[in-house]
């Protein structure tokens, strides 16, 4: 599916480096989009994802749990581009911050180091929020933007030895919903998508067989076509949805929503 709303759209997508990130950025540079893609530190990955997109992208070193440096990539962005239409809320820890062998031996959650604990709910938790707020009264101002928030599956957000990452997900996914409400009728919609199973990524530990709790390991890519609809004016107006990847069609996106109803299954 193609996608013309797309030239010139201006995207910022935070943890753009690699893997997911890298994926929708370059699909979205593809289709004609420009992009501000960012990392928490300065990375030889930054610079090679901006130098493949080319003239249409910046990189910028953003630690997304500081508010000024969130701040400071959204007005980066609108000085570079002169707008930003869509905040790709990408960037995240996941749990080889508190052991290694996380998917192989269970970490119970008290035997979490407080500091990796921390780390990874700031990033994945107020990492979102401060780049929203950064990023919305902008898009208000225009009257237009949209915001993706990246998740994970249903049953991550609640297996065993997957805390704090799969709750601070679920955390997103619930505040997704109330930003679509509280945006409702500005023009701005916020969605929430997820690839719908372990993907190929620095969230699991190097491996040669290298797979998901479920057995199966799905590839970035899965990731662009999702994206681009989401990205560009055909989903305009939609919102408070979410999608998963791997189930996605594009002619028919509607076979990939997961809308959860008046409250999360979760719950």
């Amino acid at each position: 599916m193609t996608h013309p709303s797309l030239k010139g759209r201006v995207i910022l997508v935070t943890g753009g480096s690699r893997g997911l990130g890298r994926e929708m950025a370059l699909a979205l540079a593809e289709a004609g989009a420009k992009l501000a893609i960012t990392g928490s530190q300065p990375s030889a990955a930054l610079d090679q994802t901006r130098d493949a997109i080319g003239e249409n992208a910046i990189a910028l070193v953003a630690d997304v749990t500081n508010a000024d440096a969130a701040a400071q990539a959204v007005a980066q962005t609108v000085a570079a581009f002169g707008r930003l239409d869509v905040l790709i809320n990408n960037a995240g820890l996941g749990m080889r911050v508190i052991s290694e062998t996380f998917n192989t031996v269970a970490t119970r959650f008290w035997e979490a180091e407080p500091d990796a604990w921390r780390r990874i709910v700031e990033t994945n938790v107020n990492g979102p929020f401060l780049m929203a707020q950064a990023a919305v009264p902008q898009m208000l101002a225009q009257g237009f933007g949209k915001i993706i928030n990246i998740s994970t599956s249903d049953q991550t957000m609640i297996r065993r030895g997957y805390a704090p990452y799969g709750p601070t997900k679920a955390f997103l996914e619930a505040a997704s919903r109330v930003w679509a409400e509280d945006l409702k009728g500005t023009g701005v919609d916020v969605n929430v998508l997820l690839p719908g199973g372990a993907t190929d990524t620095d969230l699991l530990p190097p491996a040669p067989d290298k797979k998901g709790a479920d057995g199966n390991l799905l590839s970035p890519d899965i990731m662009r076509a999702p994206a681009l609809w989401l990205s560009s004016d055909v989903s305009n107006g939609i919102t408070g949805a979410r999608y998963i990847a791997r189930l996605w069609q594009d002619a028919q996106p509607d076979a990939a929503r997961d809308d959860q109803g008046e409250k999360p299954r979760i719950m």
